[in-house]
C-alpha cells in the first residue's frame, strides 16, 4: 500500500490547502471548521488525479483502500450505510479543480441509489414519487457523466413522458410516471453499453471517481484552461459528500446565491432559487427560478439563517462568496462556497467598497481586478437615446452591448468568426459543450435559464454580453430561426443584445464611447500612488493624444510618422519624393511636406504640453507608399488593349518599372528604418525640422514640449551617430533661425538582436532607449508574425511547443532575454538612461510585469489599453516587492 495519504475527511482539511483539496474541497472544509451546516464528506486529492495520469489512468496503489476506510466513517457519521435497504446512504460526487473551472467538470447526484435502495428511501421518506425522482436524476447523470451515453436519449424518454401526461415540469410527474422512466433509462444503459447498469453502491462510487479524473481531460476543459491559461498539471480533487435533499417537497429547495451583485458590484444578496428542486436544476436552466429575495417571503427562518451566513463567509474570506445550498425540509445546509465570478464594473465597485468598509487594503484592492478585463470597460455600448426595435426582453446576466448575425449552432459560431464575422450565439440554454461557441462570439442569448445559468456564468467570465431566460423568443433549431410573436428572425439576420437591461434588439444598433466610474477612477488613482512605472500611449494623432491624456497617459511613448504620409492628399507628394531623379527633385516634394509634418507634430505636441513625445523617424520601406505592381500591370494592360492615351501608358510603364526597382525580397529586414535616413538623409533632416519648428512655435506660445526623436532600426553605433549629427545639426539651425531655445532628446528604439547584444555602444549615442516588441520578437523568433499566426501558431500553442503567442504576452526566456541584456549594458554606460516600451507588449499584463522586473521605466500603448497598463504596473509592484 502506498504511503501517500489521498484522501481527508472534511474536518481534517482547510482553506490552506487549496492546491492538495482543489477549491471546493478546501472550502467545504474550511466551513465544516468554522461551524457551518455542511453535509459530511471527504475529499480526494489532486495528487491522487495526477498520479491517475501517471498511472495511465489507473487508480494509484492504496487509494481504494483510503476510500473505504473514509466510506465507513462516513457511513458511522450519518447513521446509514452503502446498500443498505432501509437506510441507505446516497452521496454526490464532484471534481473540484484547484482553480474554480465553472461547468467545465462533472458531477454525479444521489449515487448509491439501486432497485433496492430506492425503495428504502421511498418508505424512509414516505415520498415514493421523491425516492423515484432522485433514482432517475441518477441514472440520467451517471449514463452521461460515468458511462459517457448521450444525455439527449434521457431527455427524449423524459420529454416523451412529459407530453403524454401533458404537464409541463418534471416535479408535476408522478412515482409512476418515474417508475416508466427508469425502466426505459435502464433499457438505453443497456443498449448503448453492452452492459446492465451497475447496481452495487461501491462500484458506482469507483466509477465516478474514475469519471471525475477523466472529465479533467475532456475537450471542453482544455478548451477553458487554455482561454484563462490554466496550467494542465494541477489534477482534479474529487468531493463526496452526503446526499441532502431539495426535492422532497415545498418545504425544500436548491439555490445559488452570491454574497454581492456579480453584474454591478451592489451589496447586497443576489442570487435565485428553486422550491422542490435538486441540485443542477437552477444552474441547467432547464426551469427560470426565483429570487433569493423571494425566499424571505416563502422560508423567513431559513432566509434570515442564510443571510447570516453569507455575511460570515464574506468576512471570513474577504471576498465576494459565490455559494450553493440546499433547503432540506426547512433545514439550511451549505454545498459550497467560492470566490465568485464577476463582471469587471462589479470587481471595481467591490474591491473600492470593501476598502472603504475595512474589510482589505488598497495593494489587495489593487490585486481583486484582473486588468486585462477592464478592455470591457473602455469601449462603446448602446446609445441611451437610440431609437431602438425591441424584440424582447430576457433577464440581463452579463453586461455589455454586442452585434452580430444570428447563429444557433457552437460550431457553426466558432468557423463563421475564423471568417472575420461577428455571430452571436442564440441557444434554448448553453451546456459547457458550447464553450467553444461563447469563445467566438460577440455574445449569447438563451432563451431559458437564470442568472447563475450557465451562459450567465461563462459570459460573466470572459467579460461578454449575455441574455438570459429570454422566455418571449420561441427557438426552432431545425428551421434555424427564432419566433417573438408574429416576427420571425432567421439565421444570419442581424441582432444586437444589451446584457445590461435584458434588451434583444433587431438590426444593429448605434453606439457611444465609454465613460469611467467614480469607482473605477479612485482605483486607478490608487493604481498610480502604488506603481513605479510611468504609463505613456501610442498616438499618431491629436485626437488619440488627447483621449490618451483622458485615460491617464503620462506622456506618448510612439508616434508613428509614416501613418502621417498615408493621407491621400500627401500620397502624391511622397510618392513624388521617393520617385526623384536628383536629391533636388527630392528636396521639392520634401518642402511641400514640412509645413504639413509640422502642423502634426504641433496638434499632437500641444494636446500633450508638458508631458513627453517620442517621435519616430519615418520607419517602413518605401515601396509601402507606392501602387501595387499588380495593379499597375493589370492597368498597363488594359490600356494596351484599348490603344488609347499613349502617354499615360508610358506614365505607367515608367512608374511600374521603379516600383520593380524599389520592391524587396524581405522589407522587414530591408531598406526601412534608419537605413533610410541614412540613404537619404534629407528625409530625416526634413521630419526633424519639422518637430523643432512645432517646438520652437509652441514654446513661444507658453506651452512646455518634450520632444523626443527616436532612430529606428539601428545595430550599430556608427549609424545612431550620423543620424543624430543629423537632428543635432537641424536643431541647432531651428534654433538660430527662430531666436528660441528649447529641449530635446534624441534616442533609438531597440528591436534587432545585435541592437540589445550592443547595447553599451550605441548607449554612447542615446538619450533614451525604447524596445520595439514586434520586431524585436520576430527577428529573435526568426517568425514573420503575419506567416505565423496565420498559418503555424495555432499548431505551437495547441501543442504546448509555446505557452503563449509571443506576439501577444512577451517572451520572456528569449525576447526577454536580450532585454535585460540591453538594460544592463545600456545602463552601465549611463545609468540614467530613459528606458521604456512602446510595442503592443506594453499593455498586456504579463508584459508590463515582466517590464517592472527588469527595471524599465515606461510602458506605451493604444490609448484605450492605458488604464489596464495602470492597474497591471500596480499589480506588478505588489507583486514583485522585495
Amino acid at each position: 500500500m502506498s504511503n501517500a495519504k489521498y484522501v481527508y475527511l472534511f474536518h481534517e482539511g482547510k482553506a490552506e490547502m487549496k492546491s492538495l483539496l482543489g477549491g471546493k474541497g478546501a472550502n467545504l472544509a474550511e466551513m465544516t471548521h468554522i461551524g457551518l451546516p455542511v453535509p459530511p464528506g471527504f475529499i480526494i486529492t489532486t495528487e491522487a488525479c495526477i498520479d491517475f495520469y501517471n498511472a495511465d489512468r489507473q487508480f494509484p496503489q492504496g487509494l481504494e483502500e483510503q476510500v473505504l476506510e473514509k466510506v465507513k466513517i462516513l457511513e458511522e457519521t450519518t447513521g446509514k450505510k452503502f446498500g443498505d435497504p432501509e437506510r441507505p446512504l446516497l452521496v454526490s460526487v464532484r471534481s473540484g479543480a484547484v482553480i474554480s473551472m465553472p461547468g467545465m467538470m462533472d458531477t454525479v447526484l444521489n449515487l448509491g441509489l439501486n432497485d433496492e435502495t430506492v425503495e428504502g428511501l421511498a418508505a424512509s421518506t414516505n415520498n415514493p414519487r421523491f425516492a423515484y425522482d432522485c433514482y432517475r436524476r441518477f441514472l440520467q447523470m451517471f449514463g452521461d457523466v460515468v458511462l459517457g451515453i448521450d444525455h439527449h436519449y434521457f431527455e427524449v424518454v423524459l420529454e416523451s413522458q412529459k407530453v403524454d401526461k401533458n404537464v409541463y415540469f418534471d416535479h408535476q410527474l408522478t412515482a409512476e410516471d418515474w417508475q416508466q422512466i427508469i425502466a426505459k433509462y435502464k433499457r438505453i444503459i443497456e443498449k448503448e453499453t453492452g452492459k446492465q447498469f451497475p447496481q452495487q453502491p461501491i462500484e458506482q462510487l469507483f466509477l465516478a471517481i474514475n469519471a471525475v479524473f477523466n472529465s479533467w481531460n475532456t475537450d471542453r476543459a482544455v478548451v477553458y484552461r487554455r482561454i484563462h491559461r490554466i496550467p494542465d498539471d494541477l489534477g482534479t480533487a474529487v468531493n463526496v459528500q452526503a446526499m441532502v435533499f431539495g426535492n422532497m417537497g415545498d418545504d425544500c429547495g436548491t439555490g445559488v446565491a452570491f454574497t454581492r451583485n456579480p453584474s454591478t458590484g451592489e451589496k447586497s444578496l443576489y442570487g435565485e432559487y428553486l422550491t422542490n428542486a435538486q441540485g443542477e436544476d437552477v444552474v441547467a436552466g432547464i426551469r427560470t427560478p426565483q429570487p433569493i429575495s423571494k425566499l424571505a417571503e416563502e422560508m423567513p427562518d431559513v432566509y434570515r439563517q442564510f443571510k447570516e451566513t453569507c455575511e460570515l463567509l464574506e468576512k471570513h474570506y474577504r471576498n465576494m462568496q459565490d455559494i450553493e445550498f440546499t433547503i432540506e425540509r426547512g433545514k439550511l445546509w451549505m454545498l459550497q462556497t467560492r470566490n465568485g465570478k464577476r463582471t469587471v464594473q462589479s470587481a471595481i465597485k467591490i474591491a473600492v467598497d470593501m476598502v472603504e468598509e475595512g474589510l482589505i487594503t488598497k495593494e489587495e484592492a489593487i490585486t481583486r481586478v484582473e486588468p486585462a478585463q477592464l478592455d470591457h470597460l473602455l469601449h462603446r455600448r448602446i446609445d441611451p437615446d437610440a431609437k431602438l426595435d425591441v424584440l424582447a426582453k430576457g433577464l440581463p446576466a452579463s453586461p455589455g452591448s454586442a452585434v452580430g448575425a444570428v447563429v444557433f449552432d457552437s460550431d457553426l459560431a466558432e468557423k463563421i468568426a475564423q471568417e472575420g464575422k461577428k455571430v452571436l450565439l442564440v441557444r434554448l440554454e448553453t451546456t459547457p459543450d458550447d464553450i467553444h461557441g461563447i469563445v467566438a462570439a460577440q455574445g449569447v442569448l438563451t432563451s431559458r435559464g437564470g442568472m447563475t445559468s450557465h451562459a450567465a456564468v461563462v459570459a460573466r467570465g470572459m467579460g461578454k454580453p449575455c441574455v438570459c431566460g429570454c422566455e418571449a423568443i420561441k427557438i426552432d433549431y431545425a428551421s434555424k430561426s427564432f419566433r417573438v410573436g408574429d416576427k420571425v428572425v432567421k439565421e444570419g439576420d442581424v441582432i444586437s443584445i444589451d446584457g445590461s437591461t435584458g434588451q434583444v434588439i433587431m438590426g444593429e444598433v448605434p453606439m457611444i464611447d465609454p465613460e469611467i466610474s467614480p469607482e473605477f477612477q479612485k482605483l486607478l488613482q490608487w493604481a498610480d500612488d502604488i506603481r513605479r512605472l510611468d504609463v505613456r500611449a501610442n498616438a499618431d494623432n491629436p485626437e488619440d493624444a488627447r483621449k490618451a491624456r483622458e485615460f491617464g497617459a503620462q506622456g506618448i511613448g510612439l508616434t508613428r510618422t509614416e501613418h502621417m504620409f498615408m493621407a491621400p492628399d500627401r500620397i502624391p507628394l511622397v510618392q513624388k519624393m521617393i520617385l526623384a531623379d536628383d536629391i533636388e527633385g527630392r528636396k521639392q516634394a520634401l518642402d511641400q511636406l514640412l509645413p504639413m509634418q509640422q502642423n502634426d507634430f504641433y496638434g499632437i505636441l500641444k494636446a500633450m504640453d508638458g508631458l513627453p513625445v517620442c517621435i519616430r523617424l519615418l520607419d517602413p520601406p518605401l515601396h509601402e507608399f507606392l501602387p501595387s505592381a499588380e495593379e499597375l500591370a493589370v492597368e498597363i494592360t488594359r490600356l494596351k488593349l484599348s490603344g488609347e492615351n499613349a502617354e499615360e501608358l508610358l506614365e505607367k510603364e515608367d512608374l511600374l518599372r521603379q516600383v520593380r526597382t524599389l520592391s524587396e525580397f524581405n522589407p522587414m529586414l530591408g531598406h526601412r528604418g534608419c537605413r533610410l535616413g541614412i540613404t537619404y538623409p534629407e528625409v530625416y533632416e526634413m521630419q526633424a525640422r519639422a518637430i523643432f519648428q512645432a517646438t520652437a512655435q509652441l514654446v513661444s506660445e507658453g506651452y512646455t514640449v518634450i520632444p523626443e526623436v527616436e532612430i529606428p532600426l539601428v545595430i550599430e553605433e556608427k549609424e545612431l551617430a550620423y543620424l543624430r549629427q543629423v537632428v543635432v545639426e537641424t536643431a541647432d539651425r531651428v534654433k538660430e533661425e527662430t531666436g528660441i531655445d528649447f529641449h530635446y532628446t534624441v534616442g533609438t528604439m531597440i528591436e534587432m538582436p545585435r541592437a540589445a547584444l550592443l547595447a553599451d555602444e550605441i548607449a554612447n549615442q542615446a538619450d533614451f532607449f525604447s524596445f520595439g516588441t514586434n520586431d524585436l520578437t520576430q527577428t529573435t523568433l526568426g517568425f514573420s508574425r503575419d506567416d505565423a499566426e496565420g498559418k503555424f501558431m495555432h499548431h505551437y500553442l495547441e501543442r504546448k511547443i509555446l505557452t503563449d503567442n509571443p506576439f501577444i504576452v512577451l517572451d520572456r526566456k528569449g525576447v526577454g532575454k536580450l532585454m535585460q541584456i540591453t538594460v544592463e549594458q545600456g545602463r552601465k554606460v549611463k545609468p540614467d538612461l530613459l528606458i521604456g516600451i512602446c510595442g503592443e507588449h506594453g499593455g498586456e499584463p504579463s508584459s508590463v510585469e515582466f517590464c517592472h522586473i527588469i527595471g524599465l521605466d515606461y510602458v506605451s500603448c493604444s490609448p484605450y489599453r492605458v488604464p489596464i497598463a495602470r492597474l497591471a504596473a500596480a499589480q506588478a509592484a505588489v507583486n514583485n516587492r522585495d
